[in-house]
């Protein structure tokens, strides 16, 4: 899905600390109490109707005169530090606290706790923000310390002694849903989970939610398309579309709809998000997909990200074959572009580039894939690796490596293996992708998973990139020339061409010529444009 709004900022009902007195018994349905069902309504001709005239009155009044709402403003908040250095170098630390505000409804009350459901977006934040995981009022590189979670009556609510405190049970990034619990007795939803398969284009729907975190409302729409795939960023569920006018702040709201069985409200879905360039386009998380998070607590088993093989001796067989016949054997990696050149003895040279590729050539950082004796192995193992600057490259052996540097290393080989193998099967996807709709599906999985993989390796390409300002070669040091690695590397020890022959004297016979190219003040960056959900 492109372009997303994803709703935040809420409220609550009024509640103390000391919890909420339990629901009323809603009104029983026809059947139960040896009554003959009424006859369908003239708007049912599914399993959900598309009028409220479809609502008994029974249901109505229930809803209307219910006294304590089972909907709750959750804040959820957090604390980011931020480094710099002063003037005189020394290191600065700075605290950011930042709070957003989401839906939840209480759905279940078990073993003195009160579970709720909410969306993944309005209790999670990143980590460490960056350019693919920002934070509104945070710069990118920040680290997340310290976050909290707790029920207040709306967005301007500054009196925390009667909030209620709550705590993650299970969240779920795919479905965009997570679970959350209090020790509170919280009022519950009395309304039963419906089935989202059910639901039709025209079926009337209700929202209860918090718009903009001002106050408890009620939004009224129709369903306008039954069925949305979602595989925006992290998410992987499938939606239904309406047009209540919802805002920000009705993230996590429950959407009820109207059984022609019973003519009660039935849950059916959990709104989420929005089309950011539509007007009154709103995607739903069917529920049909979350009776096991809500049931057992258990998140969706991860997705295997289409078109990918595992990185294995076929697997390299495949990246080397296509590295070996192509003229150009380039894929992304993050912001920058990586190559993948073979070498003679079976080894797989890794390089990635400046983000301004190809206006300079020169590689920041050049790893080494060995082969492996035995199939059962797995892709290759860890050679050796140079850094590079416009001088050109420089070995540091694994002898100077410390751990840290060492596991840096591995994640990025590991993840230049995997783009490579992902971006050279779209890239053979696309001759034939439009001979028949199974290709050109196959096709547009694999380039949605590239664009992901693009997204989420942002941070490791700007790693390498800082790895090759900290250990590129500089003035007093000698370089190789990029060609000299990528043909046929020198031993250990032996370096070529740049900065290896004393001063005044000319190079030995058969060394590659002096770079006597211009040389450039400083590395430029290019402003990074990525499309993020608004709210955060």
């Amino acid at each position: 899905m492109v372009g997303w709004m994803v709703g935040l900022s809420v409220v609550a009902v009024s509640l103390t600390a000391s919890g909420a007195e339990a629901p009323p018994s809603p009104p029983p349905p026809a059947e139960a109490s040896g009554v003959e069902a009424p006859p369908p309504a003239p708007y049912c001709e599914g399993e959900y109707a598309d009028s409220y005239a479809a609502l008994s009155p029974k249901a109505r009044a229930f809803e209307q005169a219910m006294q304590k709402k089972y909907t709750y403003c959750v804040r959820s908040t957090a604390v980011y530090e931020c480094l710099s250095y002063g003037a005189e170098g020394n290191v600065r630390r700075t605290r950011t606290p930042v709070s957003a505000h989401g839906t939840a409804f209480a759905y279940r009350q078990q073993a003195g706790e009160t579970l709720l459901l909410t969306n993944e977006h309005v209790v999670e934040w990143p980590d460490v923000t960056s350019d693919a995981h920002p934070v509104d009022g945070v710069p990118s590189g920040c680290k997340r310390v310290k976050d909290g979670l707790s029920i207040v009556e709306n967005e301007a609510d500054q009196y925390d002694r009667d909030d209620i405190a709550l705590s993650k049970a299970v969240v779920d990034p795919q479905l965009d849903l997570a679970v959350i619990k209090t020790k509170a007795p919280l009022t519950v939803m009395p309304w039963k989970v419906g089935r989202s398969a059910a639901v039709r284009e025209r079926d009337v729907v209700d929202v209860r939610g918090f718009p903009l975190g001002v106050f408890n409302a009620t939004n009224m729409g129709k369903v306008i398309s039954a069925y949305d795939r979602d595989e925006y960023k992290e998410w992987y569920h499938d939606d239904f579309v309406i047009d209540a006018l919802l805002s920000q702040g009705n993230s996590g709201s429950p959407v009820l709809a109207i059984s022609c069985k019973t003519g009660e409200f039935e849950l059916v879905g959990v709104y989420h998000a929005g089309y950011s360039r539509g007007s009154a386009l709103n995607v739903v998380v069917g529920i049909d997909q979350a009776r096991d998070l809500m049931t057992n607590l258990r998140r969706t088993p991860k997705r295997a990200s289409e078109g990918t093989t595992p990185l294995d001796a076929l697997a390299r067989a495949r990246v080397a074959k296509r590295a070996e016949v192509s003229a150009t054997p380039f894929f992304p990696f993050g912001s920058r572009t990586a190559a993948v050149f073979p070498r003679a003895d079976g080894t797989l040279l890794f390089a990635l580039y400046e983000q301004d590729f190809p206006r300079r050539v020169h590689p920041l950082l050049v790893m080494e894939d060995l082969p492996v004796a035995s199939a059962d192995e797995g892709f290759g193992k860890v050679g050796r690796v140079w850094f590079g600057g416009e001088r050109g490259l420089l070995e540091r052996p694994r002898a100077e490596q410390d751990a840290e540097l060492q596991q840096q290393l591995a994640r990025l080989l590991d993840a230049l293996r995997r783009d490579a193998t992902l971006a050279f099967s779209y890239q053979d996807s696309l001759p034939g992708s439009d001979e028949s709709r199974q290709t050109f599906d196959t096709s547009s999985r694999l380039g949605k998973t590239l664009e992901r993989t693009i997204v989420a390796h942002r941070d490791l390409s700007d790693t390498a990139a800082e790895l090759a300002d900290r250990f590129a070669p500089d003035t007093t040091e000698p370089a190789t020339r990029t060609e000299s690695v990528l043909k046929n590397p020198p031993p250990p020890g032996i370096h070529l061409g740049l900065s290896g022959e004393p001063e005044g004297q000319a190079p030995a016979a058969g060394a590659p010529p002096r770079d006597s190219g211009a040389r450039q003040p400083a590395r430029s960056t290019q402003g990074k444009a990525a499309r993020t959900p608004s709210g955060r």
